[in-house]
């Protein structure tokens, strides 16, 4: 089953915030939260959270610090009184430079108009919400198992690619997969998009990993969740041929244009980001993600020999 809306997405597993970027609760004896969503969309998600836990949420897991999943992590830290946030060794270094934080805060203002123009979305409440600067309180490395309920345990896997400081989280004993944008997603409109930023050959090395873990639920980053182990599956499948079909795009196209990744850029944009009639990064984040895959694809071209 997909599903793509808020509310109940298994037995204590709920979906959060808005779908566009959601909040992932586990509704545990000790409450625990999978990454945070918007800046702007805190005091949604802490509404929902006050609502459909048990108590207190006790860790927010953070799988990586773009802004659109760390954006209210600092609202929520100061909402929810002993809150914990955990991730990787280097989001917590990332999170503390001024320049990390600038752009988180920039980003988080620009989309407020385009998320309070959802239908879904009552304007009031994202209106004046900026980014809040956070530190993580919890390191989180590679391995490690974190107990968080009697016979219940969360393992941080590390999954680069999309960043290098990505985590996704495994709930064993559910057979839940927390992957976010480790995993690619699918977006409104109905199209992949194929989620590495920093490292093609990592990126696609964590899909294969975390396709070869048992999981019957998986959470990506946007818009949608998977249940039943068929479903994964077939999403892991799409995701490795689809990574696959777009780096042989942008090949062709750097090889047609001589190499020019200010046009390469242009053209995927018309064909990804123009044509989309559904919500959508805004123009400056999606500009600067995909600027960076044509430049690292067109890195490894060169090496190979294979653009002149």
């Amino acid at each position: 089953m997909v599903v793509g809306k808020t509310g109940p997405l298994a037995d204590d597993l709920y979906i959060l915030g808005i779908a566009w970027s959601p909040v992932y609760l586990l509704n545990c004896t000790r409450p625990v939260l999978f990454e945070s969503g918007f800046a702007c969309t805190g005091r949604i998600s802490e509404k929902a959270t006050r609502s459909a836990a048990r108590g207190q949420p006790e860790t927010l897991f953070l799988t990586h610090v773009h802004w659109d999943h760390c954006g209210a992590a600092g609202y929520l830290k100061e909402r929810f009184r002993g809150l914990s946030i955990a991730a990787s060794r280097l989001a917590a270094g990332i999170v503390v430079r001024p320049n990390a934080r600038d752009l988180i805060g920039r980003l988080s203002e620009e989309v407020v108009p385009v998320i309070a123009g959802l239908p879904e979305v009552d304007e009031t409440m994202v209106r004046d919400l900026p980014f809040k600067p956070f530190e993580v309180d919890k390191v989180l490395e590679e391995g490690q198992t974190v107990e968080i309920d009697k016979d219940l345990s969360i393992i941080p896997m590390a999954t680069p690619g999309h960043t290098r400081d990505h985590l996704s989280y495994y709930i064993p004993e559910r057979r839940i997969l927390i992957a976010t944008d480790a995993s690619g997603i699918i977006d409104r409109a109905g199209n992949f998009i194929t989620e590495f930023v920093v490292d093609y050959d990592a990126y696609i090395a964590s899909i294969k990993r975390l396709a070869a873990l048992p999981v019957d639920i998986l959470c990506t980053g946007h818009h949608f969740a998977f249940t039943g182990r068929d479903e994964v599956a077939a999403f892991f499948a799409r995701s490795l041929r689809e990574a696959d079909r777009f780096r042989e795009r942008i090949w062709g196209l750097l090889r047609a244009t001589g190499g020019d990744e200010k046009e390469v850029v242009r053209r995927v944009k018309a064909e990804q980001w123009d044509a989309n009639p559904s919500v959508k990064q805004v123009e400056a984040a999606y500009l600067l993600n995909v600027s960076r895959q044509v430049a690292h694809l067109a890195g490894k071209l060169r090496e190979s020999g294979g653009l002149q």
